[in-house]
């Protein structure tokens, strides 16, 4: 009987105990709560980036339009022709209804 305890104390394994594993579900726990809302508001602010950069492009390709001899550009004019696409036209819309104070070359 000895023998096979003193075998049995041999091969342990070596293994995570149960308060180590709450230990590190807890940490990840608290790292994801700190890290996940802040990634939330890096998003808006890229898309609000983003629909900048298209107010310029929308406003290039209505001046481009203008200058190629066409009438006054609008924005279904510049996605009928193919100038812009739809994606671009609701961007531009979004831009400027986040942003009334601002002046749009544009109109629909």
């Amino acid at each position: 009987m000895k023998k096979l305890l003193k075998k049995l104390q041999k091969t342990r394994v070596k293994a995570f105990t149960l308060i180590e594993m709450l230990v590190v579900l807890l940490i990840i726990s608290v790292l994801m709560l700190l890290f996940i809302p802040n990634l939330a508001k890096q998003k808006e602010k890229i898309t609000e980036t983003g629909n900048a950069a298209v107010v310029k492009v929308v406003e290039s390709q209505a001046e481009l339009y203008e200058v190629n001899g066409n009438s006054k550009a609008t924005l279904d004019k510049l996605v009928k022709e193919g100038n812009i696409t739809a994606k671009q036209q609701k961007a531009y819309n979004d831009y400027y209804i986040k942003h009334p104070d601002e002046a749009r070359q544009v109109s629909n």
